[in-house]
């Protein structure tokens, strides 16, 4: 059947500010022709293609821009199943050469020019049958030449000469059976497999529909539309790659977790569920609470800065088969030809991520549940079956814990008991972020009805031993060596060797590629950040790029290693090394000398805070709120006018000024007592130091989901860590100026940069951490200088850092300690130094808590039902001031002053009245001020009421 030409399509700005990555807009311009029939034998014939001078300078600069380089790119359509990215350079004073990666005939053509050897190119590359063959020249042509079995594929002539004209002349047959587009057959699929991907989508689609429907903008099939929309073409990007274990079930509204609580239908009973099929209303009251009742509680997801949000459970938990959103997504992917490996979170880690619901007590055996939960995982597993599943993916990360005899005995029984309903099916156990202990890799390997297991070969090197004497017979390893965790580059050529002496362990067809965990927690494309530096660039892979080494790391292991990608990956790993821009030889040497030291103030914490009370004569149970106040549509505009340099630098600071005095005027009018400036300046707490250190770079749109709708833009440390000037100074000086009161400096402290970035794994983590204490150093002293006498350090995430191995807490713990301790030990006895940490349990590190010798702590409690007051109950003792949160900020609910002040009677029940303080749990950055002024209304006014009720008392 013979097939006209399609124009050329050009890339525009809008395109790029809209959302639609170059890789995904190809794929979808192809789809669009393909879908609309059935793959059949077909014969295209395509002429001369002309794209004029004209043409390519109005292409949008989408990958970098350096003194010497320019790249360009521009999209052809040249068929229907067939388009083309061309990478054009038309500058003039660089001499080109070019490396070329071809698709499988059907799907596409990636063709990309590299402009010189210091900036090899970052090819895309899709899996293919065909034996490729590349000619490179330099000059004005390149010809490439495919070849599949006797058959020779006319040439592809592209003249590259600067700003001459581009032609593409191409003839090709071929011949596929008739079936739906995305259902490749297994034999062009590679054992490649995704634990999982970021659901947010490339530009936060998700995020900014879920606000508009609790916002009642728009409806909930406006927002079922958008999520559906993201889950297809996540799916779709997968087949395209050629991964052949996709996963279905990993996308959430807010949370995997609560999504498989909503699953067993273990609805707490405050939020009065009518027992149907579990919908909006509901799932979002446990997530966010609402105008009556609390939320479920939230806390890290291991080690991660995801959270989840806590299953709720007890004797008398009803369960039942409440959402059947497993099943519906299998389906989904399935009705547009891709078939996915249903992913659940297994029954025993769900388990033991729950605590005892409200009224239960603490002591409650939740494992003595799983008899009662097991009958509706049988359910899913019969409806999936039924559906056409052929794999099932179980994850039980739970397994890299310290775990005890009757935790394991307890995987033991659970999968025994489903290996009849599992019959049919082959089943995967996936684990990750760190080593397996060994009586778990015993008890794990040898689970009745498995045939697979999964594995972090990154964070759990350890385990190569344990699968290299012990791995079973006849099982598949899915290995996971490309890190799901960080955005560098896998180190193919190196991934190739372990990956090699696992095959000649489990043999080749029971070898799969994988990633360590979930995609979940890193960047999803680098297509989006067309201003991040080229150099740095090449170095990393986001979400998108790791599923294409997942599957050339696949394809490599059947023989048909893509040498142009390999090479490529080989030069900027080699780049990464050798840069001047990464190692700093003076920063080094003052890192490593403080080693010699403990860094501890010389005045303990009693007498220090005698000095400060002498100096603040603040009132018993003073009042703060932790720093941030909310981030208006009108002052984020700011930010971004000022950013773009649509408004002068004048003009920026006036605006700003005028809120920090807003903020002021609030907080003096709410009657406060130690005040903050809200940070107006501020993106993110991570974001705003690190755009202001060396060693940093940032990224446009790498955004992180953190819960819900929130997402972060972890800073990229690819480099050794410096402050050039003072960071926060000018805006806390001009802070204290507004008022009598005092204004809290804000810092974020350097276990949470490190914790909350994407940290450089070519040195130990805590010799980046000691540098950028150093830098906080600095900038406390010289905020001290300028008269700010109580500065806050915050280190919400150094809790979050620990490692899941206890054997391993006492290493971490030190370094982290030690270098808060670092930035404050030169200061005053009279300035007052706070830090906050929010959301963990932190009952098991109370001890370096108070190690870390601050003077004042504000910490997460009111979500957490107040466990961390149980510390105190059982009898440690804590000497410096310390604020647990009254109320959650991370839910609309606008507390009352007698819930308040109930909450802050139960801590003078543990806590000395002289060392408490009043605060919420966490900043006020992402409420409203309609939702911030009751509460804080409310929690001023129940703090004087109870020091009423003790002065009466006396």
């Amino acid at each position: 059947m013979a097939t006209k030409l399609v124009n050329l399509t050009n890339v525009r700005t809008e395109d790029v500010t809209q959302g639609s990555n170059l890789l995904t807009q190809r794929s979808y311009t192809a789809r669009t022709h393909v879908n609309q029939r059935k793959c059949c034998a077909t014969d295209i014939s395509l002429k001369k293609v002309n794209v004029q001078t004209e043409d390519v300078t109005k292409v949008t600069n989408l990958w970098t821009q350096r003194s010497d380089i320019i790249l360009w790119w521009v999209l052809l359509q040249v068929g229907p199943h067939f388009t083309v990215l061309l990478q054009v350079e038309p500058h003039s004073t660089v001499k080109p050469h070019s490396t070329v990666g071809l698709a499988p005939g059907w799907t596409s053509f990636l063709i990309s020019l590299a402009l010189d050897d210091r900036s090899p190119t970052y090819t895309t590359s899709y899996p293919t049958s065909m034996e490729k063959r590349f000619s490179r020249q330099r000059g004005s042509t390149l010809q490439i030449y495919q070849k599949k079995n006797s058959s020779t594929f006319p040439a592809i002539n592209i003249p590259i000469h600067p700003f001459s004209t581009l032609s593409l002349h191409y003839t090709l047959s071929q011949s596929t059976k008739t079936s739906p587009c995305y259902h490749h057959s297994s034999s062009r699929k590679m054992a490649s497999h995704i634990v999982g991907y970021p659901r947010m989508g490339p530009k936060r689609e998700l995020k900014f529909a879920l606000e508009s429907f609790w916002d009642g903008k728009s409806s909930a099939e406006e927002l079922e539309k958008v999520a559906a929309d993201l889950r297809v073409s996540i799916w779709k990007q997968m087949a395209d790659a050629g991964i052949k274990y996709i996963p279905s079930n990993t996308f959430a509204y807010y949370d995997q977790v609560l999504d498989t609580t909503a699953m067993l239908g273990a609805v707490p009973p405050r939020y009065n569920w009518s027992g149907d099929e579990i919908g909006f209303e509901t799932y979002f009251s446990m997530a966010r609470g609402n105008a009556s009742v609390p939320a479920m509680e939230m806390t890290k997801w291991f080690d991660t800065n995801y959270h989840f949000i806590v299953p709720e459970l007890g004797p008398d938990v009803k369960f039942s088969y409440a959402s059947h959103k497993a099943v519906n997504e299998y389906k989904e992917a399935k009705s547009i030809g891709v078939d996915t490996v249903p992913v659940i979170i297994g029954p025993v880690t769900y388990l033991l991520l729950s605590k005892p619901a409200k009224g239960v007590e603490k002591t409650f055996p939740l494992l003595s549940l799983l008899d009662k939960i097991l009958p509706i995982y049988k359910e899913v597993i019969a409806e999936l079956k039924a559906a056409g599943a052929s794999w099932i993916q179980f994850d039980e990360p739970t397994l890299v814990m310290d775990l005890e005899s009757h935790q394991l005995e307890a995987f033991t029984k659970a999968y025994a008991e489903l290996e009849s309903s599992l019959s049919g099916l082959d089943v995967l156990i996936e684990t990750y972020f760190a080593d397996i202990p060994g009586d778990a890799f015993k008890t794990l390997t040898s689970l009745k009805g498995v045939t697979a297991f999964g594995f972090d070969l990154v964070r759990g090197t350890k385990t190569l031993n344990l699968i290299k004497s012990a791995f079973p017979s006849g099982k598949y390893l899915f290995a996971g060596v490309v890190d799901g965790r960080n955005i560098w580059a896998n180190d193919l050529d190196a991934s190739l060797v372990t990956l090699k002496s696992l095959e000649d362990i489990v043999g080749k067809d029971k070898l799969v590629v994988s990633t360590s965990c979930s995609l979940l927690h890193t960047a999803v494309d680098l297509v989006n950040e067309p201003k991040l530096d080229a150099e740095i660039k090449s170095w990393l892979a986001f979400a998108a790029q790791k599923v294409v080494e997942v599957n050339a790391l696949a394809t490599a292991l059947t023989g048909q290693k893509d040498e142009a990608f390999f090479s490529a990956n080989a030069a900027a790993q080699a780049s990464r090394k050798s840069s001047p821009r990464v190692n700093n030889e003076a920063v080094q040497k003052a890192a490593a000398a403080l080693k010699g030291s403990d860094h501890r103030r010389a005045t303990n914490v009693t007498a220090r805070l005698d000095a400060q009370q002498k100096k603040l004569n603040l009132p018993i149970l003073p009042t703060t709120t932790i720093g941030s106040f909310p981030q208006t549509i009108e002052l984020r505009r700011v930010r971004r006018e000022y950013k773009a340099k649509k408004i002068s630098e004048e003009e920026y600071v006036k605006s700003i000024k005028e809120e920090i005095n807003k903020v002021v005027k609030l907080q003096e009018e709410l009657d406060i007592d130690v005040l903050v400036h809200g940070e107006p300046e501020r993106n993110d707490m991570v974001e705003y130091f690190g755009e202001q250190l060396s060693g940093f770079a940032f990224t446009a749109n790498g955004w992180v989901q953190s819960y819900g709708s929130r997402c972060v833009k972890p800073p990229i440390i690819y480099g050794d860590v410096s402050r050039p000037k003072p960071m926060t100074v000018f805006w806390s000086t001009t802070a204290q100026s507004m008022t009598k009161r005092p204004m809290k400096g804000m810092l974020t402290g350097p276990v949470t940069i490190l914790n909350w970035s994407f940290v450089r794994n070519d040195q130990p983590r805590f010799e980046t951490c000691y540098q950028i204490a150093l830098a906080i150093k600095d900038e406390v002293e010289d905020l001290e200088k300028a008269g700010i006498t109580v500065i806050q350090i915050d280190e919400a995430a150094l809790r979050e850092g620990l490692p899941l191995r206890k054997a391993e807490h006492a290493f971490y713990l030190d370094w982290a300690v030690h270098s808060f301790r670092i930035t404050n030990v030169g200061v005053q006895d009279t300035t007052q130094i706070h830090t906050h940490m929010c959301y963990s349990n932190f009952n098991d590190i109370i001890h370096s808590i108070i190690d870390m010798d601050a003077d004042v702590i504000t910490i997460e409690n009111s979500r957490s039902d107040e466990k961390l007051l149980s510390v105190f109950r059982e009898g440690v003792k804590y000497g410096a001031g310390i604020g647990p949160g009254v109320y959650d900020i991370h839910s609309p609910r606008i507390p009352s002053t007698e819930e308040i002040a109930d909450r802050i009677n139960k801590m003078l029940a543990v806590l000395e009245t002289n060392i408490l303080w009043v605060n919420p749990d966490c900043g006020l950055k992402t409420r409203k001020y309609t939702e911030v002024k009751p509460a804080l209304q409310n929690m001023v006014a129940a703090c004087k009421l109870l020091r009423s009720q003790l002065a009466s008392s006396k």
